[in-house]
């Protein structure tokens, strides 16, 4: 696969499944009007841009499940579980 290049910030983490790699771009500096967690098919094109839990969130932490969903923490102190077929949100709780 090739080195995938971020689109606004820098890549603070990636995660490599059978559908492309799963991709976290730093929240610091990323334009709000955007995903910042995102998935990248092999020939590089964009699949899908997770879902945001509101307009100012950003996400901070991904982990991939053993049930093929995405932990994530966002800027704003939520939790959420994101579907890693469609990038749509499964679930979200407050964790401050």
């Amino acid at each position: 696969m090739a080195i995938q290049q971020p689109i606004y910030t820098q890549i603070e983490k990636t995660i490599q499944t059978s559908d492309g790699n799963i991709v976290m771009e730093s929240h610091n500096g990323f334009p709000f009007s955007e995903s910042n967690l995102y998935l990248v098919s092999p020939n590089g094109t964009v699949i899908w841009k997770a879902e945001k839990a509101d307009l100012r969130s950003l996400y901070t932490r991904i982990k991939l499940n053993e049930d093929f969903t995405l932990s994530t923490f966002t800027t704003d102190g939520l939790f959420c579980e994101i579907d890693l077929k469609t990038g749509k949100i499964i679930s979200k709780s407050s964790f401050k």
